[in-house]
C-alpha cells in the first residue's frame, strides 16, 4: 500500500470512503475492472532460470574456457581423440553439476506451501466464496478463526479477533485485533486494526477491507526488498575463481614460452609444438577438479538430507564449514513456538511448571521439593480456573499433542491437565451457562458453570491490571480469604514479566445455583484471586545443547527476534548465549550509524523489536567484520536477511514459502540443533575438497613437469597429450572422486572456523605441490629412459612412464587421505569401500587401455612386460614412503612428542 495512505489510523467509515467501497462489498464489473487495474492477488515471483540457462551456466568456469579452446584447436588440427576425450571432460562436469541442481530444486518445490488459496468476500451484496488471486482493493472479506488472511485488510468490525503473525512481525503470540484505529506512526505489530497477508486467524470472527494486494502487501513489499538484496558468492568460489584465473595466466605464460622457444630456438615443426603444448595445458589444468568438487558438495548434500536439511545451492555446505556467527530468529527456530506455562504465583507459594510443549504432561515445584498436587488445595483452583475459562481444545496427533484454538488457552488446558494428571477433559461435570466472550476492549474472558452438585461458580482470567482492579480479596494459604495485597502482585507482575514470561491472573467467584446469566456487573469487586500464570514460548531442549556446540567449536550465536526485550534477554539466558545482559532494539539500530552499528554487532548477542530492515543491517554489519554469518528464520520477514547472509536456513514445516525461496538450505524438522549438524557436514566437505586440492594439483603440475622439461630439453615427450588427458580422466573422476566420501576427521567441531581470507594455496600446499611434482618427474622419466635404454620401442616406453604416473597417484591418495596423522596404520590401509572400489576401476582401466588391442590404437599404447609392472608398483612405494617419512618429520617437529621440553 501507498506509504502515504495509513488506514490503520484512519476510522472505518474514512477508509471505505478512501477505497471507493461500500459495506456491502463491490459489484462484480467494478471487481473486474479494479482487477484489470491492479492485477491478481499473488506474491510477485521470482524468476528462475530455464533448465538450457542452467546448463550452459556449469561451463563458466576459466579452466573450462581454456580446456574447450584447446578442444578447438584440436579439431581445427584433425587430432579427434584428443578432441573427444577433452570434450568429454568438459560435459561430464556440466552433466554432474545440472543433474545435482534440478535434484534440489525439486526438494524445494515439494514443500512449497500456497498462501490463502480461497477467501470469502461480498459481492453484489452477496457471500462469495472466491479465489483469493482474485480478490481486489475495496472488497469486503469475512474472516473467521482457522482463515489465512487474504490480503492486507482493515477491520470494519470484530469479535474476540487474534491473529497469529510471527511469519511477519515475529511475535510468539497472537495478538488482539479490533477497528479501532491506531497512531500513524504505529509500528506494524502494534497496527491492531489491520489484518496482513498470509497471517492466521486463530480466534474470533470479523470482516474488513482490502487495502492492499499482491505486491503492495506488506509480504509484498518484503518481497520486492529480497529483488534488491544482492546474493554473496561463497568463500572457496571466490578462491577458486582467483585461483582458476591466475593458474590459466600462468598456464598460457609457460606455453607462450614454450611456442617461442621451440620454433625460433629448437627448430621444431610447429603442428608438432603445438600439440606439445596442448599436452602442457592438459597436463596442467586440473580439468577434473569442478566435476570432483561438484560430487564432493553433491555427496554433502546427500548427509544433509540425511539430517533433515533440504540443500538449494549446493556451495552452500561449503559456506557453513566457513561460518563464524549465527543469526537465528527466537520463535519456532529456538524456541518451540508454542505457549507454555511456566509459572503460578499464588498468595505464599511461586510454582515453577515442567513440561513439554502443549502435552498436558509434566511436575510442579515448590522450592527445592516436589509437591503433590493435593498437598496444595490452591493448584486445583488454578487447574478448574484454567481449565474452564477456556475455548480451546488438546488434540493428540502423530507426533505430539495439538491445540484447537487459542495457542494461549492451549496452553492452560495442558496446565489443567498437568495438575489433575487427567489429559482429557478435566472438570467435565461442569457445564458452562454463561460467558462474557474476550474482548480488546475490557481485557478478559469470564464463564459461568454449573455441576449437578448444586454448586455455581464464575470464572475470569485476562490481563492482570483488569483482573486486579476486579478483586476485592485473594484466596489464602488455607482455601478461604485474606485482604488483596495490590502492591505484592504488580511487584509480582513485574518479576514474571522481567523473566520473559506473558502474564495472565485468573480469578473466580462462587454464585447461588439459580445465577443463570453472566453480566459485567457480576465481576466488578467481587472477584477472589486465585493468583497469576506466566507463560512462555519455551526453548528446543535440543536448541540449548546444540548452541553449546556451537560455541565449542568457536562459532557465535546471535538472536535477532522481533518480540520484546524482555522476552528475547529471558530465552537468551536459557539457551546460553554469551552476552545477554544488553539487548539492542529496532530502534537502537535505527540510530546507530552503519560502523556504531558493525562495532556493537559484534559484542552484543540479543537484537529485539526488530524490522526486516534491521536484521539485514545487521547482517551487512557483521559481514564488514569479516565474519561469515549464517542467518536462521522462518517467517517472511527473514527472507531479506535469509538471502543477503552468506549462508541462509529456512525452517521447512513452520517457514513461510517467501523465507524457504530465499534460503540456501531448509531444515525440514525445524530444528535448531540440525544447524550444529549441518554445520559439521559442512566443515567435512570442506575437509575433503581440501583433500581433493591437495590431490589434484601436484599430481596435475607433475605431469605438466615432464612435458616442460622434455621440451625445453628437446626430447621426446614421455606421456603424449592424449595419455595425460587420459589419466586426468581416469583418475579424477574416481581417485579424486572417492576422497569426497572421507568421514569426519577427528576433532571436526573443537576448532575455530577458518577466516574468510584463508588462502587457497597454503605454504605447506605449494610445497608439497613442489615435492610430489619433482617426484613424478623423476620417476617418469627415470622409468622413460630405464625403457629406452633397455631397447623398448617408443610408445612401449610412454606407456610404462603413464602407468608409472598413474601408480604414482595411487599411492598418493592414501597420503592424502591422512595428511593430518600417519598413513601406516591398519585404518588406513582398510580404507573406506569407495576407495577400494576406484582403485579397482583405475587398475582394470589402466589394463584395459595397455592391453586391448583397440585401445592401444586409439592411445597409442603396448603390452608392458610383467617384470615391468612389478618395477612400478615398486617404484610406487618407494614414493610413498619418500613423502611419508617427509611427512612424519614435519609433525615430529611441529609437534614434540609428549615429555619433551622445548
Amino acid at each position: 500500500m501507498s506509504r502515504a495512505f495509513a488506514p490503520h489510523a484512519l476510522v472505518p467509515a474514512e477508509v471505505l470512503e478512501q477505497m471507493a467501497a461500500t459495506p456491502e462489498g463491490l459489484s462484480s464489473d467494478e471487481a473486474a475492472r479494479r482487477l484489470a487495474a491492479h492485477g491478481p492477488n499473488r506474491a510477485p515471483e521470482m524468476q528462475g532460470r530455464g533448465a538450457i540457462l542452467r546448463f550452459l551456466g556449469h561451463f563458466h568456469n576459466v579452466l573450462i574456457y581454456v580446456l574447450i579452446g584447446s578442444a578447438m584447436v584440436t579439431a581445427a588440427l584433425r587430432h579427434w581423440v584428443d578432441t573427444g576425450v577433452i570434450m568429454a571432460v568438459v560435459l561430464v562436469n556440466a552433466v554432474i553439476g545440472f543433474l545435482q541442481e534440478g535434484r534440489a530444486e525439486r526438494a524445494m518445490d515439494a514443500i512449497r506451501e500456497m498462501l490463502a488459496p480461497h477467501a470469502t468476500a461480498l459481492r453484489d451484496g452477496q457471500r462469495k466464496s472466491l479465489d483469493a488471486a482474485d480478490l481486489v482493493p475495496g472488497d469486503i472479506v469475512l474472516i473467521e478463526a482457522g482463515d489465512r488472511v487474504p490480503a492486507d485488510l482493515r477491520l470494519t468490525d470484530g469479535r474476540g479477533l487474534r491473529a497469529e503473525e510471527a511469519i511477519l512481525t515475529g511475535e510468539s503470540v497472537p495478538v488482539h485485533k479490533g477497528p479501532e484505529a491506531v497512531e500513524a506512526e504505529a509500528a506494524l505489530g502494534d497496527r491492531s486494526c489491520m489484518l496482513f497477508s498470509g497471517t492466521l486467524v486463530v480466534s474470533g470472527t470479523g470482516r474488513g477491507v482490502v487495502v492492499a494486494t499482491g505486491r503492495a502487501t506488506e509480504i509484498g513489499q518484503i518481497s520486492d526488498m529480497l529483488t534488491r538484496v544482492q546474493t554473496l558468492t561463497t568463500p572457496l568460489l571466490q578462491q577458486m575463481d582467483v585461483f582458476a584465473r591466475w593458474l590459466t595466466v600462468f598456464i598460457l605464460l609457460i606455453a607462450a614460452s614454450l611456442l617461442v622457444y621451440g620454433y625460433f630456438v629448437g627448430h621444431m615443426p610447429f603442428a608438432d609444438l603445438f600439440m606439445a603444448v596442448v599436452g602442457l595445458s592438459v597436463a596442467a589444468i586440473p580439468e577434473g577438479l569442478p566435476a570432483v568438487l561438484t560430487i564432493t558438495l553433491a555427496v554433502g548434500v546427500q548427509a544433509m538430507a540425511r539430517r533433515n536439511a533440504i540443500v538449494r545451492r549446493l556451495p552452500a555446505i561449503e559456506t557453513l564449514g566457513a561460518v563464524s556467527v549465527i543469526c537465528t530468529d527466537k520463535t519456532g527456530t529456538l524456541t518451540r513456538n508454542e505457549m507454555m506455562a511456566a509459572t503460578l504465583a499464588a498468595p505464599g507459594h511461586v510454582f515453577s511448571v515442567s513440561g513439554e510443549g502443549y502435552a498436558p504432561e509434566g511436575g510442579l515445584r515448590h522450592g527445592d521439593t516436589d509437591r503433590p498436587v493435593e498437598d496444595h488445595g490452591t493448584l486445583e483452583a488454578f487447574a478448574r480456573a484454567a481449565a474452564l475459562c477456556n475455548d480451546a481444545r488438546l488434540r493428540r496427533v502423530e507426533g505430539g499433542w495439538h491445540v484447537v484454538g487459542d495457542p494461549m488457552e492451549g496452553a492452560l488446558v495442558a496446565l489443567a491437565g498437568k495438575i489433575t494428571e487427567d489429559p482429557g477433559q478435566p472438570f467435565a461435570g461442569w457445564s458452562r451457562t454463561d460467558t462474557i466472550p474476550f474482548d480488546a476492549a475490557h481485557r478478559y474472558m469470564a464463564v459461568l458453570h454449573h455441576d449437578h452438585e448444586g454448586h455455581a461458580a464464575i470464572h475470569v482470567k485476562g490481563a492482570p491490571e483488569a483482573v486486579l482492579s476486579m478483586c476485592r480479596a485473594q484466596r489464602g494459604l488455607d482455601g478461604g480469604t485474606e485482604p488483596l495485597d495490590q502492591a505484592h502482585w504488580h511487584a509480582m507482575v513485574e518479576r514474571l514479566a522481567a523473566q520473559g514470561e506473558r502474564v495472565i491472573a485468573i480469578a473466580m467467584r462462587s454464585v447461588p445455583q439459580d445465577h443463570t446469566i453472566l453480566n459485567a456487573a457480576d465481576l466488578e469487586g467481587t472477584l477472589t484471586l486465585i493468583g497469576l500464570i506466566g507463560l512462555i514460548d519455551p526453548p528446543r531442549p535440543e536448541a540449548i545443547k546444540a548452541v553449546a556446540e556451537c560455541h565449542a567449536a568457536g562459532i557465535d550465536v546471535k538472536m535477532i527476534t522481533g518480540d520484546h526485550a524482555a522476552t528475547a534477554r529471558a530465552i537468551a539466558e536459557t539457551i546460553g548465549l554469551t552476552n545477554c545482559r544488553e539487548v539492542l532494539t529496532g530502534a537502537d539500530i535505527a540510530a546507530m550509524s552503519d560502523s556504531a552499528l558493525a562495532e556493537a554487532a559484534v559484542g552484543v548477542d540479543v537484537f529485539a523489536r526488530t524490522s526486516p530492515a534491521d536484521k539485514l543491517r545487521l547482517v551487512d554489519a557483521l559481514q564488514s567484520r569479516g565474519l561469515t554469518v549464517a542467518m536462521t528464520g522462518d517467517g517472511v520477514n527473514d527472507a531479506p536477511a535469509l538471502k543477503r547472509a552468506d549462508a541462509g536456513i529456512a525452517m521447512g514445516r513452520k517457514g513461510s514459502a517467501a523465507a524457504k525461496e530465499a534460503a540456501d538450505l531448509v531444515l525440514a524438522d525445524d530444528n535448531f540443533a540440525s544447524i550444529a549438524a549441518a554445520v559439521r557436514e559442512g566443515r567435512t566437505v570442506f575437509d575433503n575438497i581440501k583433500k581433493v586440492i591437495s590431490w589434484t594439483l601436484p599430481t596435475s603440475f607433475g605431469e605438466a613437469a615432464t612435458v616442460v622439461v622434455a621440451l625445453f630439453a628437446g626430447l621426446a615427450l614421455p606421456v603424449t597429450a592424449v595419455q595425460i588427458l587420459w589419466i586426468n580422466l581416469v583418475t579424477a573422476a574416481t581417485l579424486g572422486l572417492a576422497l569426497a566420501f572421507e568421514p569426519s576427521e577427528p576433532g571436526t567441531m573443537r576448532h575455530p572456523p577458518r577466516p574468510r581470507s584463508a588462502p587457497l594455496l597454503t605454504g605447506g600446499l605449494v610445497w608439497h605441490i613442489v615435492l610430489v611434482s619433482a617426484l613424478f618427474l623423476s620417476a617418469g622419466f627415470g622409468v622413460f629412459f630405464y625403457a629406452l635404454d633397455r631397447g623398448y620401442p617408443l610408445p612401449l616406453a610412454q606407456t610404462i612412464a603413464m602407468n608409472t604416473l598413474v601408480v604414482l597417484e595411487l599411492f598418493h591418495l592414501f597420503f592424502i587421505r591422512n595428511i593430518h596423522g600417519t598413513s601406516l596404520t591398519w585404518a588406513a590401509v582398510r580404507g573406506t569401500p569407495v576407495i577400494w572400489a576406484c582403485i579397482v576401476v583405475v587398475v582394470a582401466a589402466q589394463a584395459a587401455i595397455t592391453y586391448l588391442a583397440p585401445l592401444q590404437e586409439i592411445f597409442g599404447t603396448q603390452a608392458v612386460p610383467p617384470r615391468d609392472g612389478l618395477l612400478i608398483v615398486v617404484i610406487g612405494m618407494v614414493f610413498f614412503a619418500l613423502i611419508e617419512t617427509e611427512k612424519q618429520m614435519r609433525l615430529a617437529f611441529r609437534s614434540p612428542p609428549a615429555g619433551i621440553k622445548t
